[in-house]
Order: structure tokens, then C-alpha cells, then sequence
């Protein structure tokens, strides 16, 4: 266990002090926590960027009860020191961690379940990819959209950080793999990563496409977080008994949608937040993870695409990155030595 006196008291963060543009989010000086019950205080050497923290950055997505004001859902780094009752971890392991927020910062408090040893050879930076995208994609994907071996699966937003997810970890499972994408070199990505088929969606009707490639049939599962006028789509691009999961509405949460359709073709359409759940559901994903992912994380079967890394005082420019949407694949802080 790290000494006391090796953790600094002050620590640097990136706050939201009014919600607003990238330019909202300001470095602070904040005092390092302490590690609760269970819990392990990881010195973060990388954090992850996700859409989550762009909307909180908005004022459009407030933490949880009890969680951390700031930004930052997923980080990697060492063990600094442990609280009363922790089991697996000690001070110098290298973990990657999923968090409720407080991930934009030099020490992080999280519940030891919560974290996972970095697979072999993997950087901080791309530890720190991997857990607020694999427990999206394993629960919504594996867990709620129930996906097997040999059925297909549309995934929405193929170039996102979810979306390389679902493709690499849906392909690495047996499933074919669907895919929508903006532009002719995203939908190319997009296919290097799996996918069988990938669909600009700016220049061609998702609907038909997904019919073309499963001759009429439809998608078994989809996963959108588009919402909008795309929950009508989905429905048409189903297959009878097909799950639609819902992660996400960046074109609006609210949308009109036929119900006859969803009950002639016997459809499941369901959805969840990952942040506001338990640390005990998030610790029993983190488990099945280990235990049937890691394995191919660390074979390099399946790896986080790496799309552009900022300094933790820059975060504002990781921000802008992703409102400007042209990247592929996961834009990450570092946070330093």
C-alpha cells in the first residue's frame, strides 16, 4: 500500500463550473479524495472521452446522487492506496476502472469491482478505452439484446467508440454485423474492424441495406443510439422477434412509433443507462468481462481503436473533437506522470 505521505493533498481536475461549450471545462485544484469502504484510490495516468460527459458538460446529463461533479467515466492508472475491506487490489497494481464521474483528474476513488487489471501489454491510454464502452456494449448487446452466434446485428454509429465495440466484440461472438456510418472512409474503418456491411447513411437508406444483406430478413438485434426518426426505421429493418436496445437519443428522445408493426413482427424494444446502476451490477459486468473478453483483449483479437490523445488541461480540445464528429474510434486524455 502506497504511504500516506507519497499522495499529494491537492490535485488537478477539470471542472464545469457553468455548463456551457468545449470551453467550459476549466482546471481546478481540488483535494485528492480518500478511498471509502471497498473502495481503491487510483492515481489515473488516462481517461477516456465519451458523449456522456460532453452532454453533462451541457448541463444536460447531471451526475448521479453521491457521485462526483466532474467529467470522466472510465480510467486507467495505479493503485495509490486502498480503503477498509478491500480484498483483490494493493498499492502499485495497474487497473483500469469504470466510475461514476470524477474520471477528469490526477486520483480517482472507485469500488474495487468496479475495477480490472489492464490486459497484457496494454498502455494506460488504451486501458483506460476500454471500460465505459465494453460494459456499454456487453450488458446492451450480449446481456439485453440477448445477440448468439450466426444472427445479425445492426449496430448505429459504427466509427463511435461504442460502435468499433460492438462490431469487434459481435464479430468476435459469431454474429454477423450490420453497420451505419458518415462517410465512404468511417464506413471503411468500419469494415477493417468486421463489419460484413457498412451503410453511409448519408448517401444510402439503412433500411433497404439491411434487407439486402440478410435477403429480406431483417436484423435480429440493433443497437441505436440515434433514437428519433430512426425508432421507426429500426422497426421496418427488424426481423420478426427481433430486440431493439436503445443506449442512446442524439436525435431526440422523443419519436412516434407504430405499434402495430412492433406487435405483427413480435418485436422487443428496450433500453438503459449504464452510469446510475449499482456498483454491484457494474461489478458482476466487470466479472464477465474478465472472464470472457479480457482473454481476447489480451491476444489482440479484439483492441480499442485509438482515435486522438490530449493533455487532461486540454480536455476542452478533446471536447471539440468529438461535437466536430470526425473521429474514429476513442479520444483520450492523458493525464500525466
Amino acid at each position: 500500500m502506497a504511504k500516506a505521505s507519497s499522495i499529494p493533498a491537492k490535485m488537478t481536475v477539470i471542472a464545469i463550473p457553468e455548463p456551457g461549450g468545449p470551453r467550459a471545462l476549466k482546471p481546478e485544484q481540488r483535494d485528492v479524495p480518500r478511498p471509502g469502504e471497498g473502495e481503491i484510490l487510483i492515481r489515473v495516468r488516462a481517461a477516456g472521452v465519451n458523449r456522456p460527459d460532453v452532454q453533462q458538460r451541457k448541463g444536460l446529463y447531471p451526475p448521479p446522487p453521491g457521485a462526483s461533479d466532474l467529467p470522466g467515466l472510465e480510467v486507467a492508472g495505479e493503485v495509490a492506496a486502498v480503503g477498509a475491506g478491500v480484498k483483490r487490489w494493493h498499492g502499485g497494481d495497474q487497473v483500469t476502472a469504470l466510475t461514476p464521474g470524477g474520471g477528469y483528474a490526477e486520483y480517482v476513488a472507485v469500488h474495487e469491482s468496479n475495477a480490472l487489471p489492464l490486459p497484457a501489454g496494454y498502455t494506460f491510454t488504451e486501458a483506460a478505452a476500454l471500460p465505459e464502452n465494453y460494459f456499454t456494449v456487453w450488458h446492451n448487446l450480449f446481456q439485453r439484446g440477448g445477440l448468439k452466434a450466426g444472427e445479425t446485428v445492426l449496430v448505429h454509429g459504427g466509427s463511435s467508440g461504442i460502435g468499433t465495440t460492438a462490431i469487434q466484440l459481435a464479430s468476435a461472438f459469431g454474429a454477423h454485423v450490420v453497420t451505419t456510418a458518415g462517410s465512404a472512409e468511417k464506413c471503411a474503418a468500419c469494415v477493417k474492424l468486421g463489419a460484413e456491411r457498412a451503410v453511409n447513411y448519408k448517401e444510402e437508406d439503412f433500411v433497404a441495406a439491411v434487407k439486402n444483406a440478410t435477403d429480406g430478413k431483417g436484423a435480429d438485434v440493433i443497437l441505436d443510439m440515434v433514437g428519433g426518426d430512426y425508432v421507426m426505421r429500426n422497426y421496418h429493418a427488424a426481423a420478426v422477434d427481433g430486440r431493439i436496445v436503445q443506449i442512446g437519443t442524439q436525435a431526440g428522445a422523443v419519436a412516434s412509433a407504430d405499434f402495430a408493426r412492433l406487435m405483427v413482427k413480435r418485436l422487443t424494444h428496450t433500453g438503459s443507462t449504464l452510469r446510475p446502476r449499482s456498483v454491484e451490477f457494474k461489478g458482476e459486468i466487470a466479472a464477465a468481462l474478465e472472464a470472457q473478453v479480457w482473454p481476447l483483449l489480451a491476444t489482440r483479437r479484439i483492441a480499442p481503436v485509438m482515435d486522438m490523445i490530449f493533455p487532461l488541461t486540454e480536455a476542452w480540445r478533446a471536447h471539440e473533437r468529438m461535437e466536430e464528429g470526425e473521429h474514429i474510434g476513442k479520444i483520450m486524455l492523458d493525464v500525466g506522470e
